[in-house]
């Protein structure tokens, strides 16, 4: 059995490049199940001071209140911990991702639950998992010249290294707004057509 994770962040449903291939990508997948995300259509709300105090505090103290203020965390750290493979559809806005999906990392990055801190280093805790990451780019050149002004792809890649995942992979689909929209998708369902499948046990 297999599981998929996705993650779905653009403000468009009609017209999304991200989530058109990231129909491919989960159809080529083809898991056993899938968790979905829509970040867009469901928004999360952003941090709380409540739930960042909580983080923060030892798991075992934790009274009512408390709880009730990492619940939405713990259930998106399960929903991480019962995939095989994660699915992150996401457009860049004016260089960066959309907000519908910090919140959503925000939610997840946490101390003693996704990474570890011994005073001096930190390290990833999420083991064994894969990560897709489809990006649109509005414009062309972010895969060379214009790459130091992609916020987005660079970003993702470290936040889900930062927690472990480190086998992550970057599909990119450039210049949807300058008429280069269906070349750069033939190109992301060639690198989708190549990606390796899992088999269930």
């Amino acid at each position: 059995m297999t599981t998929l994770l996705r993650i779905d962040s653009s403000s468009r449903h009609d017209g999304s490049w991200s989530r058109r291939l990231g129909d491919d990508l989960a159809a080529h997948l083809a898991p056993t199940q899938t968790l979905t995300r829509d970040l867009a259509l469901t928004p999360l709300p952003h941090i709380s001071a409540d739930s960042i105090s909580a983080f923060f505090a030892d798991p075992a103290s934790l009274g009512p209140a408390e709880q009730q203020a990492t619940a939405l965390s713990d259930e998106l750290l399960a929903e991480i911990a019962a995939a095989d493979d994660i699915l992150i559809t996401v457009p860049m806005y004016n260089f960066g991702i959309p907000s519908a999906l910090k919140a959503w990392i925000d939610q997840i990055v946490r101390v003693g639950r996704s990474f570890s801190f011994d005073g001096q280093s930190f390290g990833g805790l999420i083991s064994g998992k894969r990560a897709f990451v489809i990006v649109a780019y509005g414009a062309a050149g972010y895969r060379g010249d214009f790459r130091p002004a992609d916020f987005a792809a660079p970003y993702l890649t470290f936040v889900l290294n930062f927690i472990g995942i480190t086998d992550v992979t970057v599909i990119p689909v450039e210049g949807i707004n300058m008429g280069q929209g269906e070349n750069a998708e033939s190109a992301a369902r060639a690198m989708i057509a190549a990606l390796p499948v899992r088999r269930a046990a």
